[in-house]
């Protein structure tokens, strides 16, 4: 997972401002007691973050891969 991805799946999930301060001041024990800005600093890989902040505010699994966007009608 790139980063980018994480911050649209965090965004998308969250909402911008609400995603922004989740990775800034909720602490995961799944990461040592990181925040999800201290844990990409240090370079644990963004998946794992992510898999980290859905464990611990209980996203439903339908939701960790992000939003379903239809696709787009052709001809």
């Amino acid at each position: 997972m790139r980063l980018s991805l994480f911050w649209t799946l965090m965004e998308d999930e969250f909402g911008r401002s609400y995603a922004a301060s989740l990775a800034r001041d909720q602490s995961l024990d799944a990461l040592g007691g990181r925040t999800a800005d201290e844990a990409l600093g240090n370079g644990i890989p963004p998946r794992e973050v992510w898999l980290a902040l859905c464990d611990a505010l209980d996203v439903p699994l339908a939701r960790r891969h992000g939003r379903d966007i239809p696709a787009r009608k052709t001809g």
